[in-house]
């Protein structure tokens, strides 16, 4: 179920005259119509159109999307415009982190567009890194986490900040495991890791995450601004730094369900054994300490 913005939907259909046509009566309007929230809840009931997953958008928020990237020459460009069409006024902040492939090269000639901030690291330190010098530049109300490869799909950014746009939320982490969108079908020993780890992670944060190592990590500007200074780990241990962080805090945490396009070693896909060794590392070492 997808959450969507009520300035993103289109007008109804047209009649031959080029007229909108009001969905309660069927007659022509004379001026293209965008219903209101309250309109839909007439129209349908409260419940239709909470299902429907419509909700109002505040005309002067901004969205900052941190794209940390490595060696991602094959998929940069596509996401940088899959972010780019998502209908929420926002800012794309791309970090390479050290990128050997070309991908600093194909960065270096988008350099200048208003909408893209991008940094360059001299040499790879590591996604934590990246992330801790996207985030001292993130000037939006919502600060949302994108991976740079293509398993993780901008067009669920909506459902995502929509708790915290509803002010129910602080942090909305994306979970690959409680939703009915397309998945697909990989690594059966990464599955059981990453269940292990959330398990393990929940037992000491007392939260109950699904998906504790998900890229899609959403945040209030000012819950970023509280937890970005303390940050330490350069590598994947940050997803379980950043779970800990959150939850010692006890900011209110929502999850929602993402689908997810998972890739194969061979399509550069980077988290390995001794990086889960880490994040039980992380878990305990940031469960009491900052």
């Amino acid at each position: 179920m997808c959450s969507t913005p009520l300035e993103s939907l289109p007008p109804p259909p047209a009649v031959a005259d080029g007229a909108a046509v009001c969905p309660c009566c069927g007659q022509a309007a004379p001026e293209p119509l965008r219903p209101s929230l309250e309109q839909w809840q007439q129209w349908f009931g409260t419940a239709v159109v909470r299902k429907l997953g419509l909700f109002r958008m505040p005309p002067d928020l901004r969205l900052s999307v941190l794209v940390p990237a490595y060696n991602e020459h094959r998929t940069i460009a596509e996401i940088i415009r899959r972010i780019r069409a998502v209908a929420i006024a926002k800012e794309i902040i791309v970090v390479d982190d050290g990128s050997s492939d070309g991908t600093r090269q194909l960065l270096e000639a988008m350099q200048g567009q208003p909408d893209l901030r991008i940094f360059f690291h001299p040499q790879n330190r590591g996604k934590g890194a990246a992330l801790r010098t996207a985030m001292m530049h993130a000037a939006g109300d919502i600060v949302l986490i994108q991976d740079a490869d293509l398993e993780y799909d901008p067009d669920e950014y909506p459902q995502l900040i929509r708790p915290i746009v509803e002010g129910n939320a602080d942090v909305v982490f994306g979970t690959r495991f409680i939703s009915d969108g397309p998945h697909r079908v990989l690594y059966y020993w990464h599955f059981v890791a990453n269940r292990m780890l959330t398990l393990f992670s929940n037992l000491f944060t007392g939260l109950n995450v699904s998906d504790m190592e998900t890229c899609f990590k959403v945040f209030r500007r000012e819950v970023i601004q509280a937890i970005a200074p303390t940050l330490k780990e350069n590598q994947f241990g940050i997803e379980p730094e950043l779970t800990a962080k959150v939850a010692r805090r006890r900011y209110r945490v929502f999850e929602m369900g993402i689908s997810y396009s998972g890739r194969t070693y061979e399509d550069g896909k980077k988290i390995g054994f001794r990086d889960a060794i880490r994040a039980i590392w992380c878990i305990l070492r940031y469960w009491r300490w900052d």
